[in-house]
């Protein structure tokens, strides 16, 4: 017989407590409520519950303190408030994760949304917990097996690793995380989705992820239609959860979809809050809530485990310099961009393989990996140069030997990005080999 559920029954009934700190609402102003009587209780970030005169409730998030009064925005429609209604102090937010919530889908307060009951864990874990101490922190650690050829070769992602996916919407990024989510090497995965419709989280833990892809997984999720709050939310759980797993000392790998989502979320409840947007319609507060986030991913203490992280970025019209791919390129270990036009081609993953890097590399792979690394960009590069010319018929075969060679390879390395074989890292290599004596490359050299 399990004591599971017999400890968090325990765990639920401590944590209940005989007082309950209460205010008055006292004025309205646009999506914010003000409410009086909690002065020397109240936080910046503290959880409230308003109770409607129809006993319906109402729950927001502490954004001010002004004196005597405390105000709140609210996670719903503020319809049917009236002055004087009660406001109850909940406290800082938090949730309690437990091994229980494997395979699972969970809202941002741990509340399950697959329709089946779910005890919560024994400890609060709150939302916004610091990095581990950087001088604590191990290195990276070995390359890790992906299910995806080009990221087992060209870029390689090590345990505890952070990687940004950028790409605008539609070009197979979803797809490419349930990829990763199945078949990547790790003892738990933590995925965050935000802003998604409400259809495509069906569809995502059904058909993308699949069930054995949910059965090592916790899916913690907010719709679109849900407010800022929740939204902004639900990344800050995923990542508790993840830790709370890390510090259990499993290998945890978090998805996000996405990154983006979350900076619009922070921007809706920042402004209402009374912070000026400065960084191209972002607040400040943008770039350090982003930073923090990412640099409590990563390789943990020697107690702990590590999560290696994908967090994945919506760029609208293929715009690298955006504010949040700007801030997160220059936090993440590796940036992996995947590009429309290679989508509309019918490739997948639509990854532009010039335009990523992963800052693994060289020490994720051996010396004679790294060579035939090298030699697969300089003849990428060589034939995106001359793409142009070769296409409308102005070269001439023969001109330049290293031309025809990147020529010649061209198809196979399109292939060879775009397989969908699930397929050992050492096969992948020796693939990219055999294309490379084929194409004749290893003979001709790079024009200077």
């Amino acid at each position: 017989m399990t004591h599971a559920p017999l400890s968090s029954l325990t765990a639920t009934v401590a944590s209940l407590t005989a007082v309950r700190e209460i205010g008055r609402v006292t004025a309205v102003e646009g999506m914010q409520i003000h409410a009086r009587g909690l002065r020397g209780r109240a936080h910046v970030g503290d959880l409230v519950t308003l109770q409607r005169s129809d006993g319906s409730r109402l729950s927001g998030e502490i954004l001010q303190l002004r004196g005597d009064d405390v105000s709140f925005l609210p996670d719903g429609s503020i319809d049917g408030v009236a002055i004087e209604d009660p406001v109850f102090l909940g406290g800082p937010p938090t949730i309690y994760p437990s091994p229980q919530w494997i395979g699972r889908i969970l809202d941002a307060s741990g509340q399950p949304l697959d329709g089946a009951p779910i005890g919560r864990g024994v400890h609060a874990v709150p939302l916004k917990a610091p990095p581990p101490p950087a001088h604590k922190r191990r290195p990276l650690g070995p390359r890790m097996e992906t299910g995806v050829p080009v990221f087992n070769t060209m870029l390689p992602i090590v345990k505890g690793q952070r990687i940004g996916l950028f790409a605008g919407s539609g070009v197979g990024k979803s797809s490419l995380l349930g990829r990763l989510a199945k078949n990547m090497t790790a003892d738990v995965v933590v995925i965050a989705l935000v802003g998604e419709r409400g259809r495509e989280l069906r569809d995502f833990v059904e058909d993308v992820l699949g069930h054995e892809g949910l059965k090592r997984s916790v899916v913690i999720a907010a719709t679109s239609d849900q407010s800022p709050i929740q939204r902004r939310r639900c990344l800050w759980a995923a990542m508790a959860t993840a830790e709370y797993f890390r510090d259990l000392g499993n290998h945890v790998l978090f998805l996000a979809d996405s990154v983006t989502r979350f900076a619009e979320a922070h921007r809706e409840v920042a402004v209402a809050g009374g912070e000026l947007p400065s960084l191209r319609g972002y607040p400040p507060s943008t770039a350090h809530l982003i930073m923090s986030l990412c640099e409590r991913a990563g390789p943990g203490t020697a107690e702990q485990g590590d999560i290696t992280a994908v967090l994945s970025v919506l760029v609208a019209g293929s715009d690298m310099d955006e504010p949040i791919a700007d801030i997160l390129r220059g936090v993440l270990d590796g940036h992996v961009v995947l590009d429309r036009h290679i989508a509309e081609r019918g490739r997948f993953p639509a990854v532009d393989l010039l335009r990523s890097v992963s800052r693994s590399l060289p020490n994720a792979a051996s010396h004679t990996e790294n060579q035939t690394i090298r030699e697969i960009r300089r003849l990428l590069g060589a034939y995106e140069q001359s793409e142009t010319m070769v296409r409308a018929g102005l070269y001439s075969e023969g001109s330049d030997p290293y031309l025809d060679a990147a020529i010649s390879a061209w198809p196979q390395l399109d292939a060879f990005l775009g397989d969908s074989t699930t397929l050992p890292t050492k096969t992948c290599f020796s693939k990219l080999d055999l294309i490379l004596r084929r194409s004749g490359a290893t003979n001709a050299a790079p024009a200077i």
